[in-house]
């Protein structure tokens, strides 16, 4: 019997994966036919790492900030009009085409692209400083080169924005 409860999801895929959701849930996805007692040692083994991610995600929790409705609306109606924008200036530099640019809610995505280019963008950009907007509109457009994150993607946002690997690391500390 392992000390931390989980759920599993199994599905068609090769490896487990652990997923420590924001309200301390854990979640491990599996092959098909992963025997469960593999599944327990797998977790057993991660088991630090669960701790510790447990915690961080209470203290995140604890000083997350609260928005507002207007604050939401406010927010939304300056995506739609700005990311486009930042879009636009950041293809033509960069010398890629994309589709349609949908605004959304997302809890755990600031962005996102598309086979088809079509990119997506969470309204939260706009409670950030602009040069966290400009790296995930940069990551995003990336794609359109690289659908993937490999070394040859990297190099493409490194070559718009050579500070990327900081904008990133800010990026990911903000709470929202």
């Amino acid at each position: 019997m392992n000390p931390i409860p989980y759920s599993i999801i199994r599905s068609k895929r090769k490896t487990a994966s652990i997923q420590v959701k924001s309200d301390g849930q854990v979640i491990v996805r599996a092959p098909l036919y992963m025997p469960s007692g593999q599944i327990d040692e797998f977790v057993r083994s991660h088991e630090v790492w669960i701790m510790h991610t447990k915690e961080r995600l209470a203290a995140a929790s604890a000083n997350k900030r609260i928005i507002t409705p207007e604050e939401r609306e406010r927010g939304i109606q300056a995506a739609v009009s700005q990311i486009p924008q930042r879009v636009a200036y950041y293809a033509a530099r960069m010398g890629v085409t994309y589709g349609r640019i949908t605004i959304r809610e997302q809890k755990t995505r600031w962005g996102s692209c598309s086979s088809a280019g079509n990119l997506n963008f969470n309204w939260k950009l706009m409670l950030l400083p602009p040069e966290l907007l400009d790296y995930v509109v940069v990551h995003e457009l990336a794609h359109r080169k690289e659908m993937n994150h490999s070394p040859q993607f990297w190099a493409v946002v490194e070559k718009e924005l050579p500070d990327y690997r900081e904008r990133r690391r800010r990026l990911k500390e903000v709470n929202l």
